[in-house]
């Protein structure tokens, strides 16, 4: 059995969930304890603050981890990123007030800034930096005259608005959820199988399964617009010389191929959904 920590909070806790549960894990999150066991697929969840997750991977206490790359960057975990997930997008951006005369972040490099991710913004500037370093409300250092600007990590800017704080430059650092592992555990039968069913799950959230009948002059043509991912289905239908072809193609493409389809001849097109893949 397999130790996985998912954040307890934040705005990677829900997508999270949600993934795992469409991979078959029992992985929601308990109302009184931080551990969840899945007996099952021999797996016990542990439900850690996303910022404690890269240690407890790094240092083989837990075999593997959801968190974000930001989170792991900054403690300097040796965990391995194993798989990049399509959620938790974020940016890491230098804000000053509003009537201050900072206009870049090279203005910044002798100033003193408060964040909760001192070592980013050392590796971005590489060089040693004056720092108040918080756990959060980042934004209100500035006001009570801690800090001259901060680094934060950003969605909409809304909260930095508010705070009557405005974005310097180009961002820091960008971030996303990853699944991680220890350096040691990557070869462990129930970290392949976590990460081949997620990769699986990703699949099919980005593609749809095509199928459609076509005359053989067209099968060439066809064949050309649905290439699949190694190549189509092709069979050859009783009577006629007709084919019935079958290929996964980009869930963003899906409707687009069918109107080329039926522009070019082929009829009895369906597009299916995928519920999960093993590729």
């Amino acid at each position: 059995m397999i130790k996985v920590a998912l954040p307890n909070k934040g705005m990677l806790f829900e997508p999270t969930q949600e993934l795992l549960k469409a991979c078959g894990y029992k992985a929601s999150k308990p109302y009184k304890t931080l551990t969840q066991l899945d007996t099952k697929n021999g797996i016990e969840f542990f439900f850690l603050r996303p910022s404690d997750i890269p240690m407890y991977v790094g240092r083989g206490i837990i075999d593997a981890g959801i968190t974000g790359i930001d989170f792991n960057a900054e403690a300097k975990s040796p965990a391995v990123k194993v798989l990049d997930l399509p959620f938790g997008a974020s940016k890491m951006c230098a804000a000053v007030p509003n009537e201050s005369p900072v206009q870049s972040l090279d203005e910044l490099k002798d100033k003193t800034i408060a964040t909760s991710f001192p070592n980013i913004v050392e590796g971005f500037y590489k060089k040693p930096m004056d720092f108040v370093v918080l756990e959060g409300a980042v934004e209100i250092s500035v006001s009570l005259g801690v800090a001259d600007a901060i680094v934060d990590v950003v969605e909409t800017g809304t909260t930095l608005k508010q705070a009557g704080l405005r974005i310097v430059g180009d961002p820091l650092f960008r971030s996303n959820a990853a699944l991680f592992c220890n350096p040691q555990k990557t070869e462990l039968e129930e970290v392949n199988t976590l990460i081949r069913r997620i990769e699986g799950k990703l699949v099919a959230q980005s593609y749809m399964m095509i199928e459609y009948d076509c005359p053989a002059e067209l099968l060439q043509k066809a064949c050309e617009l649905t290439p699949g991912l190694d190549a189509p289905t092709v069979t050859k239908l009783h009577g006629r010389e007709w084919y019935s072809v079958k290929a996964m193609v980009p869930q963003e493409e899906a409707n687009s191929i069918m109107d080329k389809l039926w522009d070019a001849g082929a009829r009895s097109i369906l597009l299916f959904g995928i519920k999960s893949a093993r590729i």
